[in-house]
């Protein structure tokens, strides 16, 4: 379920606690999370409705100004059931506070390294140092460029890579990655 920002930041800040979105397939469930750029939000309650039943409080609440808005925004969404998602913000997402991290303890290390090494294991070919140093030398390059120096097509090397980001090793951008604070303790430890 994508949210656009200024969106997101209002839901942050509790101004807005309800999206509406068309759905052909639900992408949340109730009682869920959801990553986004501002942290964790919480799914609460979802309900099917039609646009007739749509209130102006609940359109109010979804950060439309009146019902034409919210009518308005409707007419460009594509065909399906129309949903009204309860959300609420739940916190700091852990990965970025985890990523931030630059010192690691000697205990901390090895586990990131046995995890590492359990991914090579698992592969074909060793990786994970590789697709390390390929982030650390050419930050913001596209995962494109990036697939084809670690010779692999593109979405197995994104999907590498967000193997790596869910230990706190990378952080993606619109274009191209970079290592974090914590990767890039990782990393250098990784070519002693």
């Amino acid at each position: 379920m994508l949210i656009k920002r200024d969106i997101l930041e209002a839901i942050k800040r509790g101004d807005i606690d309800l999206q509406f979105r068309r759905w052909s397939r639900a992408t949340v469930k109730p009682g869920g999370t959801l990553k986004t750029a501002v942290g964790i939000l919480n799914i609460g309650e979802i309900n099917e409705l039609s646009e007739n039943e749509v209130e102006l409080k609940d359109a109010k609440r979804a950060g439309f100004a009146d019902l034409e808005d919210f009518r308005q925004w409707l007419a460009t969404m594509k065909p399906g059931y129309l949903c009204k998602i309860e959300l609420s913000y739940a916190g700091e997402d852990p990965l970025i506070a985890l990523r931030e991290r630059r010192d690691l303890s000697m205990e901390e290390l090895a586990e990131v390294d046995s995890k590492l090494d359990a991914m090579d294991k698992r592969a074909p070919a060793p990786w994970t140092t590789r697709t390390l140093e390929l982030i650390a030398q050419h930050p913001g390059r596209l995962a494109s460029e990036l697939a084809d120096m670690a010779d692999k097509d593109k979405a197995k090397f994104k999907a590498d890579v967000a193997k790596l980001k869910a230990l706190g090793l990378t952080i993606s951008f619109d274009q191209g990655y970079r290592l974090s604070p914590r990767g890039a303790t990782v990393f250098g430890t990784r070519l002693i």
